[in-house]
């Protein structure tokens, strides 16, 4: 069996007010941050601003994992929920790009709020 090790950890938080702040005070950040499925539940119902809260610093977490280099975007990271209720995080583009070099094969993504703050981790295994 071969051994996975692990390429970067990121860890990150948001504050769920301010963060709902700049949602409401910027047209379209939104929609520059998330892609479709992440902003809403299920068609038509929208996500709260909690769980975007921490999308956003599952996404933030998984740039400092890959050592937050220049260029990544942001839509490029999607933050998905399994019918468990666990977070899995699905790459393309400029982020699955950076992977590859790194030699990330395997994500870890754990996202919690409580207390007016947001929260998530992000290992890269390879």
């Amino acid at each position: 069996m071969l051994a996975r090790v692990i390429v970067g950890v990121g860890i990150d938080v948001a504050d769920i007010g301010r963060f709902g702040q700049s949602l409401e005070r910027t047209p379209g950040l939104a929609d520059r941050l998330f892609t479709e499925a992440e902003r809403y539940v299920r068609p038509g119902q929208e996500r709260g601003v909690a769980s975007l809260a921490a999308r956003f610093a599952a996404k933030e977490a998984l740039a400092k994992a890959l050592g937050a280099p220049r260029g990544l975007q942001w839509q490029d990271a999607e933050i998905g929920t399994e019918d468990s209720g666990r977070p899995v995080l699905t790459v393309r583009g400029t982020v699955a790009a950076r992977a590859a070099e790194l030699g990330v094969t395997t994500w870890h993504v754990s996202l919690s709020h409580d207390a007016g703050i947001a929260s998530a981790v992000v290992i890269a295994e390879g």
